[in-house]
Formats: structure tokens, C-alpha cells, sequence
């Protein structure tokens, strides 16, 4: 089926006939959130490239609804998170963001709670692997976005920022703990506190990103490494993310017995049985993600 075929917003989740390929139909293109779900690949795009793919509230309220989406559906195997034009994403819309204030509207104080929370957690506990194609500037909770994914795929020369500080703003989106967790704690302080820019090549460099291509590679690199890790075991995928989260907050010991609880688990699926089988067979192994 044709990428093309299968973009929707958010507001417009229907699924076709087919049980084995569930799509998502398009309706257009103005909305700012985008799914595309194929091959077991879901492809979430911020499609606000006038505004940077900054974050309204409608926005916001589509990625919550369009991931909620995601975890519901077991044909969806793996997921690439990317932005359209010129950035990845800015961030909170700060247009938007006076405006609301100048109204006395409450949605600038609770945002953080209603929208930037909830999301963060979905997509931290996806259990199949996530990908953010980094095609441009992450700024702000662009940045908390991408660092709640398991890998990150950067643009040459495109920039980074945390922000926060420089508007006057303690850190969102996740970043306060999982900046830390990526590079180490004095790089993470220094990050949020100074919130100066740095490049995809630094990011390499402290570990913040996997690897850096060119801008115009960068989706069609994340989208392939993707349609790889769906083709994988991904029921063992799930169970490395649970027991690498376990093993962050708490001791060896009980990260071992956690490691028997989950490997137990994991040597009852379809998949290891299989695998097993077709080692002993010299074939290569087919995943079912089961």
C-alpha cells in the first residue's frame, strides 16, 4: 500500500476492512498531527511546519490522541516520530501560549498535567521500540519528545535546545529525567541551566542522539531501522524496555530477580520457541511478536 494512502489526522481514526493491515484513512492535510501506519510501522508527524511544528493545544491533544491509538493497536509493531518542513519540533507554541494567558485561561498553568504528562508516560511505556527521525530543530518539550523515544536518528547541522531557562521555566516533558539518564547528569545540568544550543554532532558526541545522516535522509533512515525492529521480536523488545526502566531506580538484586520474572515470560513466547527452532534448523528465525 502507498504511504500516501494511509495519512490521517488524529480526529479521524477508521479502520478498513482488513484485520491484518488496519488503516488509518486520510481526510487532509491541514490537521497538525499526522498517522500513517504501514507494514507495522506507525509514522507520527507534527505537521505544523509554519509554526515549526510548535505545540497549540490542539496540537498537543492530537499526539495524545493519535498515541493513545498506537498502544491500542497490536499490529503496530514499532514507531517513528518526526516533524514536517524545516524542524522537528519548537516546543510549546508561545504565540498561543500569551494569547491563552492574556485571556486568563487556565491551559497555560495545567498543560503540563493535562497534555505534556499523560503523553510523555504513553509514549515512554510503548512497548515496542520508538524512534524520533530528528529532521530539524528540537527545542523545549521537542527535545522532552524525542528524548522520551528509545532512539534517536539527528539531521547534519540541525540544532537542539532544552529553552526552558530562557524563558524563564523549570524543564517539562520528561527532560529532568531523562536528560540525565542519556548523558550524565553534569552535561544534563549544564544543558538546562544554560539552555545554549548545540548541534546533532554534539548530541552524537554526549550520546543524546544514535546517529546523524543527512537532513534529507533522516526520516527514510529512521523509517527503514524501524521496519527492522519490526520484523523482530518486538514481545522481547517490550520486556527489555520494562526490565532496562526496573534496573534505573533500583539494586542489582532486584534487578536480577526482576531479569528471572521477565526472562521467564519471555521463554514462554511464540517467538523464542521459534527462534530456538530455527537456529537448530540453520534458518533464519521469523518474529511474530508473541
Amino acid at each position: 500500500m502507498s504511504r500516501a494512502a494511509v495519512l490521517c489526522p488524529f480526529s479521524c481514526i477508521a479502520r478498513s476492512a482488513s484485520k491484518q493491515a488496519p488503516i488509518w484513512l486520510a481526510v487532509g492535510m491541514a490537521d497538525p498531527v499526522l498517522l500513517d501506519v504501514t507494514s507495522g510501522v506507525a509514522t507520527l508527524t507534527l505537521n505544523r511546519p509554519e509554526g515549526m511544528n510548535s505545540l497549540t493545544v490542539e496540537a498537543k491533544v492530537g499526539l495524545n490522541e493519535a498515541v493513545r491509538a498506537i498502544a491500542a493497536d497490536p499490529s503496530v509493531r514499532a514507531l517513528v516520530l518526526t516533524g514536517s518542513g524545516r524542524a522537528f519540533c519548537v516546543g510549546q507554541d508561545l504565540k498561543e501560549h500569551a494569547a491563552l494567558f492574556d485571556a486568563g485561561d487556565a491551559a497555560p498553568l495545567n498543560t503540563v498535567a493535562v497534555h505534556y504528562n499523560p503523553l510523555v508516560t504513553m509514549l515512554f511505556e510503548l512497548p515496542i521500540p520508538t524512534i524520533a527521525a530528528i529532521n530539524g530543530t528540537a527545542a523545549g518539550a521537542g527535545l522532552g519528545l524525542a528524548c522520551a523515544l528509545d532512539l534517536r536518528v539527528g539531521a547534519t547541522g540541525s540544532k537542539y535546545t532544552t529553552a526552558f531557562a530562557g524563558i524563564g521555566l523549570t524543564a517539562d516533558s520528561g527532560l529532568s529525567w531523562t536528560l540525565p539518564r542519556l548523558v550524565g547528569a553534569g552535561r544534563a545540568a549544564a544543558l538546562l541551566l544554560l539552555a545554549q544550543p548545540f548541534t546533532a554532532e554534539h548530541a552524537l558526541e554526549m550520546g543524546l542522539v544514535n546517529m546523524v545522516v543527512p537532513p534529507e535522509q533522516v526520516l527514510e533512515v529512521a523509517t527503514e531501522l524501524a521496519q527492522k525492529l519490526a520484523v523482530g521480536p518486538t514481545a522481547a523488545y517490550g520486556l527489555i524496555k520494562e526490565s532496562t526502566r526496573f534496573a534505573w531506580d533500583n539494586s542489582l538484586v532486584d534487578t536480577l530477580g526482576k531479569e528471572d520474572e521477565l526472562q521467564t515470560l519471555a521463554g514462554q513466547t511464540a517467538d523464542h520457541l521459534a527462534a530456538v527452532r530455527s537456529f537448530l534448523a540453520k534458518q533464519p528465525p521469523v518474529f511474530e511478536g508473541r
